[in-house]
C-alpha cells in the first residue's frame, strides 16, 4: 500500500460512517458493468459540493486490493448485488487528486513531473523485483507491472479540470495536460477502469480531442448516472423526516435541479441539504465554497443579449439555449449561450436536456444571484430585488399605492425590453415580487375553470398563515378591471384546497401616462 496505489478505503470509510450518509453505492453497479469494456472511460463532472470526492474514494475503496471492502461496505446497497463479489478488491487502484499536485507546483510541466515520480514511488516499492524498460516512466512502468501481474489497474482521478480553471490563459500548458491524460490512459491495456470528476466536462480541441474515448456523465446530460448526481426527493423525505426538519422549506431552498428525460424531476444540491439538517437552520450554504463574485464574473460579461436573459431568469423564467457550442473551458465564451452552458455546468442554471431550457433551480441560488447584482452595472434591478420584500409586505397589508409604485420602479429595469402586452407586465411583476418566492409558489397563467387567472401566488406549508395572492393584469384599462374579472369569473374557486386567506390584487399599466395603478381586495366568502 502506498500513498496513492492501493489506498485502504479509509477515506470511504469515514464517510459512510458520518451521522448523514446518503447511500450512492448503486453506482459501482453501473462501474462494473462497464470495467474492462471499451465503455471503461468514465468522465463524471458536477458542481462543488456534490459529492464527487466522495465517489471517488467509494470507487476506490471498493476496487483497491488493500480495502477491506466486505467489510467498508457492510449494510450499503451495493452489498445486495451479484457483482459486489466480482470486482471488490480485485485490482490495483491508483487514485490522484489533480489540484493536490497543481497547488504543489508553480507550472503545469512541474506538476506532472511529481505526480509522474510519486506515483513511481509507490509502484516500483509494490513491486520491486520485476524487469522495467524504463523505471522513470509511468506509462512503461504501468505496462510492465500489468505484464507480470496481469491485474489491470483503476485509475481514479479527482478534480480532473483543475487545469483549465487555474490556466484558463494558458493553452499550451493545457495541451501538455491532455496529451499526458492520453498517453496514460488512451488504448491502454492496463487500464480496467479510468474514473475521472471535475466540475467541466472534458475539453476538445479541434481534431486534438485527447480524451474523446471517455463518455461523459454532467449536469447537462447525466445519463446513466441521473439519479447518483445529487439527493434525491426520497432521500431527503427520510432525512427530515429523521432529523425532524421542515421537508417542504428543505425543497424550496435546495431542489429544483432535474432530469425529467431520465425520470429524476428532484434532485437537491447534496451539501447544502446536510448542512441544513445538521443546523436546523435553512440559508445559503452554496457560498461557503463558492461566494457570489463567481458568479458575476460570468452575468457581467458583455455579450448580446446574455443581460436580458439573466434578467428573464431572475424574473422566474425559463429559456432555451443551445448548449452545442460550448466547448468546455471557461474562457473561449463567445456567446450568451456559451455562458449560460457553463453557469449549467457550474450549478448555477438548472437545465431541462428534453425541453432545452434552463432555469434557476432553488431559493439558495436566487439568493447568489441577488448578491452578484449588488454592484456592476446592475443598479436597478439590484434595488428592485432588494425592495421586492418590501413589496411584499406593502400588498399584503394592502398598500395598493406602494405596490404601484414599486412595481413602477421594476419596470424602469424592464422597460428595454418590449414591455407592449399583458404578458410583459407579469415579467415585470415577477422580478417585482423576486424574493416572494422563498414563501410562495407563483403560478402563470393559473388555470381557473373560466380562463387562466395571470398570477397566482400560493403559500408554501411553511408559512400558511401568509394570505394567497390572485393578481390580474389590465393593459390601458383599470386596476379595478382586473379586480372585478378575478370575481366575476371565479378565480377564486381555483384555490378549493387552500383554506386561508386570499387577497385579489388588480394591476393596470396606462401606456398613455406610463404608469401603473393597483386595486387590492381582501377576499370575503
Amino acid at each position: 500500500m502506498g500513498i496513492y496505489l492501493n489506498p485502504d478505503g479509509e477515506a470511504f470509510e469515514i464517510a459512510a460512517q458520518s451521522d448523514i450518509y446518503v447511500d450512492k453505492t448503486g453506482m459501482l453497479v453501473y462501474l462494473n458493468s462497464v470495467i474492462g469494456k471499451e465503455q471503461r472511460f468514465v468522465c463524471v463532472s458536477r458542481p462543488r459540493r456534490f459529492g464527487k470526492s466522495i465517489a471517488a474514494n467509494m470507487v476506490s475503496a471498493y476496487y483497491s486490493r488493500n480495502s477491506d471492502a466486505k467489510r467498508i461496505f457492510e449494510g450499503l446497497s451495493i452489498m445486495n448485488t451479484e457483482s459486489f463479489v466480482d470486482f471488490a478488491g480485485k485490482y490495483d487502484v491508483i487514485q490522484l487528486n489533480m489540484q493536490d499536485f497543481l497547488s504543489a507546483s508553480k507550472t503545469v510541466a512541474e506538476m506532472l513531473s511529481l505526480l509522474e515520480r510519486s506515483v513511481l514511488w509507490d509502484l516500483l516499492k509494490e513491486y520491486p523485483d520485476f524487469d522495467y524498460f524504463d523505471k522513470t516512466s509511468i506509462v512503461r512502468t504501468l505496462a510492465d507491472v500489468y505484464q507480470n501481474t496481469k491485474r489491470r489497474f483503476v485509475i481514479v482521478i479527482d478534480e480532473w479540470d483543475c487545469v483549465f480553471r487555474e490556466f484558463k490563459e494558458h493553452e499550451e500548458a493545457q495541451r501538455l495536460y491532455l496529451d499526458f491524460l492520453r498517453t496514460l490512459l488512451k488504448d491502454k491495456t492496463y487500464i480496467g477502469l479510468a474514473y475521472m470528476t471535475g466540475i467541466l466536462p472534458i475539453k476538445k480541441y479541434g481534431t486534438h480531442s485527447a480524451l474523446n474515448m471517455f463518455s461523459e456523465f454532467s449536469m447537462e446530460n447525466p445519463w446513466k448516472l441521473a439519479s447518483y448526481v445529487g439527493f434525491t426527493s426520497e432521500e431527503v423525505r427520510e432525512l427530515c423526516h429523521k432529523y425532524g426538519r421542515d421537508y417542504e422549506e428543505c425543497k424550496v431552498w435546495y431542489d429544483g435541479y432535474s432530469f425529467p428525460i431520465y425520470n429524476i424531476d428532484e434532485v437537491y444540491n447534496p451539501r447544502s441539504v446536510v448542512c441544513a439538517i445538521e443546523s436546523g437552520v435553512f440559508d445559503t450554504y452554496w457560498n461557503q465554497t463558492e461566494t457570489f463574485e463567481a458568479l458575476k464574473i460570468y452575468i457581467d460579461l458583455n455579450l448580446d443579449g446574455l443581460r436580458d436573459s439573466i434578467i428573464a431568469l431572475m424574473s422566474g423564467e425559463s429559456i432555451t439555449i443551445d448548449t452545442g457550442t460550448f466547448i468546455g473551458n471557461m474562457t473561449d465564451l463567445k456567446s450568451k449561450d456559451d455562458v449560460l452552458a457553463l453557469l449549467v455546468h457550474l450549478g448555477y442554471l438548472g437545465y431541462n436536456l428534453k425541453t432545452k431550457k434552463i432555469f434557476i433551480p432553488n431559493q439558495e441560488i436566487r439568493k447568489v444571484y441577488a448578491d452578484a447584482i449588488r454592484d456592476g452595472g446592475w443598479g436597478i434591478i439590484a434595488r428592485t430585488v432588494a425592495d421586492s420584500e418590501n413589496l411584499l409586505e406593502a400588498t399584503l397589508q394592502a398598500d395598493a399605492e406602494t405596490v404601484a409604485k414599486g412595481i413602477e420602479a421594476a419596470h424602469l429595469e424592464t422597460s428595454h425590453l418590449q414591455y407592449n402586452d399583458e404578458n410583459a407586465l407579469a415579467y415585470t411583476i415577477s422580478l417585482a415580487y423576486y424574493t416572494a418566492r422563498q414563501k410562495y409558489l407563483m403560478v402563470r397563467e393559473f388555470p381557473t375553470g373560466k380562463g387562466f387567472a395571470d398570477m397566482v401566488f400560493i403559500p408554501r406549508p411553511t408559512y400558511a398563515d401568509t394570505p394567497a395572492l390572485i393578481v390580474e393584469l389590465k393593459w390601458d384599462n383599470s386596476a379595478k378591471t382586473a379586480i372585478e374579472q378575478i370575481k366575476d369569473k371565479e378565480y377564486v374557486k381555483a384555490l378549493t384546497n387552500y383554506t386561508g386567506k386570499i387577497l385579489l390584487v388588480g394591476v393596470n399599466y396606462d401606456k398613455s401616462t406610463r404608469t401603473h395603478t393597483c386595486a387590492i381586495e381582501k377576499w370575503s366568502i
